[in-house]
């Protein structure tokens, strides 16, 4: 421990300047007219790579975004454990809404993170979580303390669907061959409360489009007559759900497992405060499905959010139109046994159902993925709490999240490995949102408990 600690401490700052120096790439993979700075980040990821002391470093093409491969092969006879996270972060939008520049990393200290946190896009998700693993590995190859095998696979793609990374793990099944995957972009309750997520929601991403008449109308001459996009979409999406807030899609909960009363008691064990929720978020008072916790409405059960819609003139003053179109992008988290594309068929075919003849209605899937749980009794799952007790001084709470990470169940398809999600953010990080940060303790904590995580699983094997 003292070896560990002694490391960190010594180079604390510049572990911190090189993830601040990362944050900076605007690595946005929605958007094209970023895409040199995409592959800036790749390079950048192949490098400090490289300067940690992994071998075999290569930037590999896909037909979209590369993935940065990298290993380090102690012993054959040794058990190989497999990181994953993705460099590509969120489009930064509203900007507005930014305190400082989403690609301007500062340090603020706050509330929560009294030693201070990065504030950046991408500084918990994923960039700030991936590099931890590098700068223990680069801990684990200095101090020569590293116990096994172990594999690096970061993409470009994961905040698109990973579309790629699915073809790239099929074709090579022998390069990535492992005994364990090690994932940190998943986040804990509380920085005095670890935590090991062992459940991700299956996700269906789509976008609908509404068409009313051929062009924009002028709504004195033909409001009244003829179908407004806008409004007969909103009436479209009030009717997925019913009074009591239950998705109304059929057959959308025939494979939903409902669980048992013991287990509903102790998934509540889980500390959390709904009062201190309902401050963070500034919150009258919480909504969801009746019947269920909060933990269980984003937990355990599954749940249909529109995530944008538009449509019409929304610039400044008035225009009195009628629009030709109106669209929406909406989510679907799922939960286990139901599959994404059978939930995606069903809402393309009810959302269809619902529509006036008035109007033509288009739905686009975007990309989904598979829910996934992982077992708490196998020796990677019993290292990582292992590891994070030794550093915590507390034994880590098991939770399973409303987050999807689409990729991981098809590792298990196609690899037949588990995965260990052992994040380090918060709730509070505000990933996905605008001033998104990460805690300098977080980062630090991470690089000190990964190493504990590859001395216990490589003397669990």
């Amino acid at each position: 421990m003292e070896q560990i600690k002694n490391y960190i401490n010594d180079n604390k700052n510049r572990f911190i300047n090189e993830l601040v120096d990362l944050l900076k790439i605007p690595s946005i993979s929605a958007d094209p007219a970023y895409k040199q700075d995409v592959l800036n980040c790749a390079d950048e990821v192949a490098k400090s790579m490289k300067n940690a002391g992994a071998e075999k470093i290569e930037i590999c093409k896909t037909n979209g975004y590369p993935i940065v491969y990298g290993e380090k092969i102690v012993d054959t006879d040794l058990p190989t454990v497999l990181i994953y996270g993705h460099y590509d972060v969120q489009p930064a939008d509203p900007l507005e809404l930014w305190e400082s520049g989403p690609f301007d990393p500062v340090i603020k200290k706050t509330d929560i993170h009294p030693e201070g946190a990065i504030f950046a896009r991408g500084a918990c998700d994923d960039k700030g979580q991936f590099y931890m693993h590098i700068k223990a590995f680069e801990l684990m190859i200095n101090t020569a303390t590293l116990p096994c095998n172990i594999k690096f696979m970061i993409e470009g793609e994961e905040e698109v669907g990973s579309e790629n990374l699915g073809v790239f793990v099929k074709d090579n099944k022998e390069r990535l061959k492992c005994d364990a995957i090690l994932i940190s972009d998943t986040g804990i309750i509380a920085n005095d409360t670890p935590s090991i997520t062992t459940g991700l929601k299956g996700l269906s991403y789509l976008e609908v489009e509404v068409t009313g008449p051929n062009r924009d109308l002028h709504s004195g001459l033909y409001g009244g007559a003829v179908a407004n996009p806008i409004n007969i979409l909103c009436e479209m999406i009030s009717k997925m759900k019913d009074e009591n807030n239950h998705i109304t899609i059929p057959g959308f909960y025939d494979n939903v497992m409902e669980l048992s009363t013991e287990e509903r008691v102790e998934m509540a064990r889980a500390p959390f405060s709904l009062d201190k929720y309902k401050k963070e978020l500034d919150l009258p008072d919480i909504h969801g499905e009746e019947g269920y916790t909060t933990m269980e409405r984003t937990g355990i059960r599954p749940t249909l959010d529109v995530n944008g819609i538009w449509g019409g003139y929304t610039g400044e003053g008035a225009k009195t139109v009628i629009p030709s179109k109106a669209y929406a992008k909406i989510s679907m988290r799922l939960v286990p046994k139901q599959s994404d594309e059978e939930i995606t068929e069903l809402f393309s075919d009810y959302f269809s159902s619902i529509a006036p003849n008035s109007v033509k209605v288009k739905v686009t899937p975007h990309h989904g993925g598979e829910p996934y749980v992982s077992p708490t009794d196998i020796p990677a799952y019993l290292a990582a709490s292992k590891a994070m007790e030794t550093t915590y001084g507390k034994k880590p709470v098991p939770v399973k999240s409303g987050g999807s990470i689409p990729i991981v169940a098809l590792f298990e398809k196609e690899l037949g490995v588990k995965s260990i999600l052992l994040g380090f953010g918060l709730d509070s990080d505000a990933i996905h949102s605008p001033n998104e940060h990460y805690g300098i303790f977080n980062y630090l904590k991470g690089i000190e408990t990964i190493p504990y995580f590859f001395e216990y699983y490589a003397k669990s094997r």
